[in-house]
């Protein structure tokens, strides 16, 4: 089938243009493995404007039961699918290939947002799930009493400590170089007795039995040393995130961590009638709320462009 256009995810960013798309009667496709996004992990969201606080499945389902009110005869949700490859058709659109289908499009919406940067070391495969973990709003409190580590020196790593202070027994945070969170959630952090933090520590190995028991790092600096251990029951990952742009690397302008590039005007990639919005874009933030913004100035724009076409 023939559409005037793709929306690629289903995350926040995703479900609002789909929203926009079907209320201005665009013949639409959302392409989607799953609804909701990263929002998934999260227990609790509280920043979801309109919304005191709810769950990431609940806010998951809703984003889905919004597209398909709407949606109807305008927009077909393809859930399951992955796109593997996007195509440009020289003045006649795209082809968007996924491991179900090969759909034409006039225009193309990218918002597959980004996934966790797995831990890659020995013994972190065989651990995760069994004391090594990428979410603490998930898994925290499961480790209430527990001495824990959090891998990761920026904004993300000094949070997810935070978080963890409130009902661990102890937190040791390691960073590969400096700290990079903002000075204030630093110090704030590192004033909690329960606190320890190591700079230029380079995790090696993770041990244990049938759960985590131990992290092996090794300090590159001032003074080298290898073979340091710090004896723990769960392990907290925030070490970044990777866009999931693969499947348009070499079709539109990437920047050095594979963000999309985007015009923050109207969310246009360097490629004509691709756009991109939330956290598989180059945009300075990545949240919810800016994703879904961002997502709806994009179909602000490409229903412009579709009259042009017309």
């Amino acid at each position: 089938m023939n559409y005037d256009l793709i929306i690629i995810g289903g995350g926040p960013a995703g479900a609002a243009a789909g929203v926009y798309a079907a209320r201005k009667q665009i013949k639409t496709a959302i392409i989607a493995e799953t609804f909701g996004g990263q929002s998934i992990e999260s227990e609790e969201i509280q920043n979801w404007v309109g919304t005191l606080a709810i769950s990431g499945m609940e806010l998951a389902k809703n984003l889905k039961e919004h597209v398909k009110f709407y949606g109807k005869e305008f927009v077909d949700i393809k859930e399951g699918e992955v796109v593997s490859k996007v195509e440009h058709i020289e003045n006649d659109g795209f082809l968007v290939t996924t491991n179900k289908d090969i759909y034409k499009t006039k225009t193309v919406l990218v918002t597959t947002g980004s996934s966790r940067k797995k831990l890659d070391i020995e013994g972190a495969k065989e651990f995760e799930g069994k004391g090594i973990t990428y979410c603490a709003s998930c898994d925290g409190p499961f480790f209430a009493d527990k001495d824990v580590v959090v891998i990761g020196g920026g904004n993300a790593g000094f949070e997810t400590a935070a978080q963890l202070l409130a009902y661990c027994k102890s937190v040791t945070l390691i960073s590969r170089g400096d700290f990079r969170a903002d000075p204030v959630t630093i110090e704030k952090v590192l004033a909690n007795p329960k606190m320890t933090a190591h700079t230029n520590a380079i995790p090696v190995k993770v041990t244990g039995d049938v759960f985590v028991k131990s992290l092996i790092y090794k300090k590159i600096a001032p003074f080298a040393e290898d073979n340091l251990e710090i004896k723990a029951e769960g392990i907290f990952v925030e070490i970044g995130h990777s866009p999931a742009t693969y499947f348009v690397d070499g079709l539109v302008e990437l920047d050095e961590f594979k963000h999309i590039k985007t015009d923050p005007r109207t969310q246009r990639t360097s490629m004509k009638g691709i756009w991109a919005a939330g956290d598989c874009a180059d945009g300075l933030y990545h949240q919810n709320n800016i994703a879904a913004g961002d997502a709806v100035k994009a179909l602000e724009d490409i229903y412009l462009e579709l009259h042009r076409m017309s």
